[in-house]
């Protein structure tokens, strides 16, 4: 992959209509994942100025006199981290509603504005917020696969698609940060997320919160990284530290809002009370996680259960990924009962239909895998649309009425039906 390469991505259309009717669009997500280069991609076809706030220059004076700097304002204008000038949004707010143009303003964070209610409430009924994240398998590969809509309208059949080994590794491994998939050794790629993770420590948490032991965060991630796929146990994570438990709890709140890692809530019923309530903790992206372990595709297959638990948080975010640019609302989830019947990860489409998915690196299933799927599906009853083991194996196989093992390709190749 050539680092001055235009990927695709397919939320563009989603932008592109979001310009159309709304006066401020907000395209947010890690820094890196490639939303300057989208915006800029999109604002060059139509006349767009552009100026970045990590210039110190445009953020001095935006934060001295954030009205006189709007005023001076090209009509179609791009602001890219505009989360390190927080007072503009009010004097945005005040330009749109003496003029409400659609598509007036493109902005871009890397700091997650939904968790800062400041900045989202500023402009709340003006703006669309578009969640960009780092590439997914299907814009690597160009293809979108299509795998929620066939999921959802349960379009499975049996099938075969090859066995992906020491490949799926790689995979795991690099993720989809667009600059250092550009890097073709592991040992580039590596420096380059150590550089990364310095950048957002020294700038954009910095910038968010002043706080003391700023340089115990990078040991928070790689102990966010150990536990990736798994339970949030914030004791866990607290351990190395001489720090107390509330405190570690206020860094992984910084590191939320600046996607690097997130914390997917239990799914529950009403009809179910034996329900664990605990969040699980993923890192945003797997390439990050492994660099912070120092593990690379042959580390993981010699570490199977590192493998496995950073495998599952491979499937959720491409899963979330894929979700971005779908018409239809997503909302992801996990499920667990005491008597340890458990669900990865459960997909809700809308206010109605779920789907569940299990993740196993195993290259064979059994019906045995399908214990928390079947419990999911007897409570939901016609709720309940799909329930699939995504497994490294080579065979579609159905094992029920809507429970099938497929192979983990299948999520982003179209070769796999």
């Amino acid at each position: 992959m050539n680092s001055s390469t235009y990927i695709p991505r397919f939320i563009q259309s989603r932008l592109e209509t979001a310009l159309e009717d709304t006066p401020v669009v907000l395209v947010h997500g890690p820094r890196q994942c490639g939303k300057t280069t989208l915006v800029k991609h999109v604002g060059g076809e139509l006349g767009y100025s552009y100026i970045s706030f990590d210039d110190e220059a445009a953020r001095d004076f935006a934060t001295d006199d954030p009205h006189g700097f709007v005023a001076g304002l090209s009509e179609k204008i791009i602001l890219d981290e505009v989360q390190r000038v927080p007072e503009l949004f009010s004097a945005i707010k005040l330009e749109v509603d003496r003029n409400r143009i659609p598509g007036r303003f493109i902005l871009t964070g890397s700091a997650n504005v939904l968790l800062v209610p400041r900045l989202s409430d500023s402009l709340a009924g003006r703006m669309e917020i578009i969640r960009l994240h780092p590439l997914s398998m299907c814009e690597i590969n160009g293809e979108d696969s299509g795998f929620l809509d066939r999921t959802f309208s349960q379009d499975w059949t049996m099938f075969q698609c090859p066995r992906l080994g020491k490949t799926l590794a790689g995979y795991v491994a690099s993720a989809g940060y667009p600059a250092a998939l550009a890097r073709k050794k592991e040992q580039r790629r590596a420096a380059w997320y150590r550089e990364y993770i310095n950048t957002i420590v020294q700038r954009d948490i910095r910038d968010l919160a002043r706080i003391r032991g700023m340089e115990a965060i990078p040991k928070i991630m790689e102990m966010a990284a150990m536990q990736s796929g798994q339970l949030f146990n914030l004791s866990k994570l607290a351990g190395p530290f001489e720090l107390s438990r509330p405190t570690i709890g206020e860094y992984v709140t910084l590191l939320e809002k600046v996607f690097l890692v997130e914390r997917i809530r239990p799914w529950f019923s009403n009809r179910m009370s034996r329900l664990i309530k605990t969040p699980k903790i993923h890192l945003g992206d797997t390439g990050l996680g492994c660099s912070l372990l120092g593990m690379g595709a042959k580390d993981l297959m010699e570490d199977r259960k590192v493998f496995g638990n950073l495998l599952e948080t491979f499937v959720l975010q491409e899963l979330k990924r894929q979700a971005s640019w779908n018409e239809a609302s997503f909302r992801l989830s996990h499920f667990r009962q005491k008597d340890g019947a458990e669900v990865d990860i459960v997909l809700e489409r809308g206010a109605r239909e779920i789907a569940g998915m299990e993740v196993k690196l195993s290259g064979s299933v059994s019906g045995k895998d399908f214990k928390g799927l079947r419990k999911l599906q007897d409570t939901l009853g016609s709720r309940f649309k799909m329930g699939i083991v995504l497994y490294d194996g080579e065979n579609g196989l159905r094992f029920g009425e809507n429970l099938f093992a497929l192979p983990i390709g299948s999520l982003w190749s179209d070769m796999c039906r």
